[in-house]
């Protein structure tokens, strides 16, 4: 079943609603670098962040705006399909700026889990930021009282705005890989992922959300990190198809699927809701099975911005650090810098969504 069906305004809506198909007026996204439009530059997490510098944003905006991309990213996509701005960032908000049309309260970096859960395991000093998802959803809360005051007015208004939870997640099984963490292992992690993944979604329900948008994670045997952090002599490791990794291909899979069990629970919980799973590893894995088709000219697995090696991931020379530069045609790749897509991968995805095919209510 599709998510969105296109109207003839150029505007999208659930193709679950029946009779009276109306547009989304608001958007309100959660998640990590996936979709952060400048939280994580604007938190000043980090004293002189890459992000903040181009080749960041080069492609479409000319400037590097704390998107942890060449320009788009799904969310921005989505946004423009609807006829809506693209989101201000949480952290750059003036008092008294109106934010009907929506907010994005996503942090580079940004973990489901709460910061304790990785503190408590002796890895909490890798963590970019502490904004985690629960503090995200703090900061929704305060802001609801600008949006709406009474139930009436703000069931009114969130009926016609779309809640993106996610992409989330990812950034918690990374940082316990990179640091030695194995598959096994952080397997017994995913059900506290999960569980803060659809804890979120409940209250943002419980909180008057009606559209859901819950997304899975990307196909990470694909990515330039992990191919080079992970490289290995033997090919049976290696997807003959993509060249992907094919355990950690696996490990993604397990968690979309325990993702997708889960929204299942809270559908027949939240009945009055709309909670579509949005599968990104599906849209994703065509581009890697047939680059050429795409226009990835370039291919898929190389980084378009690093440092050299087999991948052009160097975690000594990382993009937008000394050693490092930017290819000529990013639209040629679907990596930008070793862990973040490109802006036309990332249009690959976000139509693979909105036309219907990765977006489904199970």
């Amino acid at each position: 079943m599709k998510l969105f069906i296109l109207v003839a305004s150029l505007c999208l809506t659930l193709s679950t609603v029946s009779s009276s198909l109306q547009p989304y007026e608001a958007i309100f996204n959660f998640g990590d670098s996936l979709s952060d439009t400048g939280n994580f530059l604007l938190s000043g997490a980090l004293a002189f962040p890459v992000i903040g510098k181009l080749p960041y944003g080069e492609t479409f905006f000319q400037r590097a705006t704390g998107r942890c991309s060449d320009g788009r990213l799904v969310v921005d996509f989505i946004a423009e399909a609807l006829g809506l701005p693209h989101l201000p960032p949480y952290l750059a908000l003036s008092k008294g700026q109106d934010v009907k049309h929506g907010v994005n309260f996503a942090v580079a970096g940004a973990t489901a889990l709460d910061p304790q859960f990785f503190y408590q395991r002796k890895i909490g000093s890798v963590l970019w930021t502490n904004d985690s998802l629960s503090t995200q959803l703090g900061w929704f809360k305060k802001l609801k009282p600008s949006l709406c005051t009474t139930k009436q007015e703000c069931d009114n208004y969130f009926k016609k705005a779309l809640f993106l939870v996610g992409e989330i997640g990812g950034n918690d099984y990374n940082y316990a890989f990179f640091v030695g963490g194995n598959i096994k292992q952080l397997k017994a992690s995913v059900p506290f992922v999960v569980e803060a993944i659809t804890q979120a979604t409940s209250a943002l329900i419980e909180e008057g959300a009606v559209e859901l948008v819950v997304p899975g994670n990307l196909p990470i045997g694909c990515s330039a990190v992990y191919l080079t952090l992970f490289r290995s002599p033997n090919e049976a490791v290696y997807d003959k198809r993509n060249g992907c990794l094919k355990a950690f291909n696996g490990f993604s899979k397990y968690h979309n699927s325990e993702l997708k069990r889960a929204l299942g629970a809270l559908r027949l919980k939240y009945p009055h809701a709309r909670i579509i799973y949005a599968d990104y590893y599906g849209a994703a894995m065509p581009f890697y099975h047939a680059p050429q088709h795409y226009g990835f000219k370039s291919g898929t697995l190389r980084a378009c911005c690093g440092g050299g090696g087999p991948y052009n991931f160097n975690n000594s020379a990382r993009c937008g650090h000394i050693g490092s530069t930017a290819c000529k045609d990013p639209s040629s790749y679907a990596n930008w810098d070793g862990i973040h897509l490109t802006e036309a991968a990332y249009g690959h995805i976000a139509k693979g969504l909105i036309h219907g095919r990765f977006a489904t209510p199970l």
